[in-house]
């Protein structure tokens, strides 16, 4: 079932008015700046702990917009999802309510790097959003720009040289005063749009950015290093003008799952569902790249983009002779327009018209709003501790984008976090901090805080030292209990929920693991499974359900009586079989490779072309770099813990390659010495 109904719209009118109508009382225990991902998470969180709670964002009608792209998930990103909403967060919840074409990406791996992904009706997602926010309690929401922080001398019994305490508003002698401020500006830090040769200020086309004041307070007053990014949007597409027929078709799953794990089913059922199309650039839209460079100073910026969501001109530049994936996706169940994934960009709203239509699907296609690139601040986020609050400022928690981040999701778990902590210090309760080895957020709160960025930073699953437990299906295992007792952020209701499910997956692996039989048994049960009837060890039913061929179906058939009542957990009691020994193997892994973080590297090793897998970036960064040792390695920004694996068994390989070589060679050699012996007279 879905937990959530929207307000009527008189209802919902009312609460809107009822949150701009007054002005806000002069103290609140935290203070959320900006409407986005990053800001409804931390404002709903903060609240969930009892602080009381404002959010300021410039216009209510925006909260919950999706600026860039209309979909939510994905591989990395889909485990964040899970881990907000595991954590009572909105965005999973929000997922399933305005999600209209649904699907699990990397199918054909394994379940720990499965991708929940959904597209989103954007008025839906936005209506969500805001329905929740104004209903929740001890929440005030209001409209306003911030024009600066209220800064004081800071507590001399608490770290830090500065204190913030409050804000001030722009057109207002009236200063709101606080306990805690967390900023999640997005791209309106002194945001700058581009297209073409034009530049105006705004972090969203139609928006204005935010007060220059509040940049000036972060450089010249806390003294925060700051740095500059940019992102970019494709241009909006009219739907009825693009030929689908010359695209490729790519249905969503026949039954959606949702993100939350409250809901048992999504919003939108199986056969409303919208697909999208996949086509390819062609060489013309190479031409008409370079052709038009020089009228593009988006791109001539030396401020860092996305890596791994680049606008078209910098896949081109990058890539040249290729030819890059387009998806062409829904934007709304009643929406007339497309959103063209892969076609960011910045050139004149002219040349974008010529470069989309030389994709075939695209040849007559027109233009419903173009895209545009965005430049924004960013603050450095080696300056924030695990909590997200600024090391050198009392009160101050930064999340989402202004930390260097890209992404709905990434800003979703920022904001959460930060919300979390802004909460705690407004209720004299110590900040927390997440572990890698327990979350993905505590992975990229941790990247962050201890590496920094050079570039908008995005989850991966390869992120990840111990991703084999860190599976999107146990997110709730992981974090509702922890949430409910050590944090405070999750309801009564979810917590009963995790549990009732925590015991039950405990009964059931408790049951499977009694069923002990022979191999020449089960052979007998399951004449299709490939069991080796040479094995004569006893296997229990989750050393069974180990084996590809079989299910938790298939062994429910097999005993009813002791099964059947966790049939709606066969999916998970299957990934945790499968699993169980993966997991020790993967923290034994690690545990080694932290032993043996003196090992030298070979001088000559050639990570350009080291037969070994390693993504390019990873490459390019080692050869770059070249560490002489593996711990050296691992603390090089952009090295995964993946790559790490990967670089430890090659080298350690390798050196037993040589012994092996030359212990081949010594005896080759006392071979020959012996032949030549043999043959002297005696």
């Amino acid at each position: 079932m879905l937990t959530k109904k929207l307000q009527p719209v008189q209802s919902f009118l009312s609460l809107v008015s009822r949150s701009v109508g007054h002005f806000p009382r002069q103290h609140y225990d935290v203070i959320v700046v900006g409407g986005g991902h990053a800001g409804t998470e931390a404002a709903a969180a903060a609240a969930r702990l009892g602080a009381e709670t404002l959010l300021i964002t410039q216009k209510i009608h925006t909260i919950g917009a999706l600026s860039c792209n209309p979909s939510l998930g994905g591989v990395g990103k889909g485990h964040l999802v899970r881990e907000v909403d595991a954590l009572d967060g909105l965005c999973g919840r929000a997922g399933d309510w305005a999600g209209i074409s649904f699907s699990i990406l990397n199918r054909r791996k394994g379940p720990a790097v499965w991708g929940p992904r959904a597209q989103l009706d954007r008025q839906r997602y936005r209506e969500f959003m805001q329905s929740e926010l104004l209903s929740t309690p001890r929440l005030t929401v209001m409209e306003g720009s911030v024009e600066e922080l209220l800064v004081t001398d800071p507590n001399p019994e608490q770290p830090g040289q500065h204190r913030v305490n409050g804000i001030c508003l722009a057109n207002s002698s009236h200063p709101i005063s606080a306990s805690s401020v967390v900023l999640t500006t997005g791209t309106f830090l002194s945001g700058s749009l581009f297209i073409g040769q034009t530049t105006s200020p705004g972090g969203r086309i139609g928006d204005a950015p935010s007060s220059a004041g509040l940049s000036h307070t972060l450089r010249e007053r806390l003294g925060l290093k700051v740095g500059r990014l940019r992102t970019g949007t494709p241009p909006r597409i009219v739907k009825d003008s693009v030929d689908l027929s010359l695209a490729t078709l790519n249905p969503p799953d026949s039954s959606p799952t949702p993100f939350s794990f409250m809901n048992t089913h999504t919003r939108c059922r199986p056969e409303e569902q919208l697909p999208c199309y996949l086509t390819y650039t062609t060489p013309g839209v190479e031409r008409v790249v370079r052709e038009s460079l020089h009228l593009n100073c988006h791109i001539q910026q030396d401020a860092k983009g996305p890596r791994y969501c680049p606008s078209i001109e910098s896949r081109v530049l990058r890539f040249p002779g290729r030819r890059h994936q387009v998806w062409l996706e829904p934007e709304g169940l009643t929406s007339d327009l497309l959103y063209p994934q892969g076609l960011s960009m910045t050139m004149p709203p002219d040349v974008q018209l010529r470069l989309i239509r030389e994709i075939p699907p695209l040849h007559k296609a027109e233009i419903h709003m173009p895209g545009y690139g965005v430049q924004y601040d960013f603050v450095c986020p080696t300056q924030l501790s695990p909590s997200l609050q600024v090391k050198s400022t009392q009160g101050l928690f930064l999340a989402g984008q202004i930390n260097g981040t890209t992404g709905y999701e990434e800003a979703a778990a920022q904001g959460l976090w930060a919300g979390v902590n802004a909460g705690r210090r407004a209720l004299s309760k110590p900040p927390v901090a997440l572990s890698r080895t327990e979350s993905y957020i505590g992975v990229l709160i941790d990247d962050l805080v201890s590496r920094g960025v050079t570039e908008p930073y995005r989850m991966f699953t390869s992120r990840a030292e111990f991703r084999t437990s860190l599976r999107p299906d146990n997110a709730d295992l992981r974090l509702t209990l922890k949430g409910r007792f050590e944090l405070g952020c999750v309801s009564s209701s979810r917590h009963q929920k995790a549990v009732r499910v925590k015991n039950s997956l405990q009964d059931a692996l408790a049951a499977l693991q009694a069923l002990s039989l022979s191999t020449t048994s089960w052979k007998r049960k399951i004449p299709d499974v490939h069991v080796s009837e040479a094995n004569s060890n006893m296997l229990s039913g989750i050393e069974m359900l180990q084996y590809k061929d079989v299910s938790f179906q298939v062994l429910a058939s097999i005993f009813p009586e002791v099964l059947l009542p966790f049939m709606e957990f066969s999916q998970r009691l299957k990934i945790e079989a499968v699993y169980r020994p993966h997991c020790e193997s993967n923290k034994r892994e690690i545990q080694r490779i932290q032993e043996e973080e003196n090992m030298s590297l070979p001088e000559d090793i050639d990570y350009l072309s080291l037969p070994v897998s390693l993504s390019q970036e990873v490459r390019e960064v080692l050869h770059r770099a070249r560490p002489s040792t593996l711990g050296a390695a691992t603390r090089l920004e952009g090295i995964t813990p993946a790559a790490v694996v990967n670089l430890f068994n090659y080298v350690c390989f390798a050196e037993k390659r040589k012994k092996t070589s030359h212990g081949n060679q010594r005896r080759q050699k006392e071979g020959r010495e012996e032949e030549l012996c043999a043959s002297l007279p005696q």
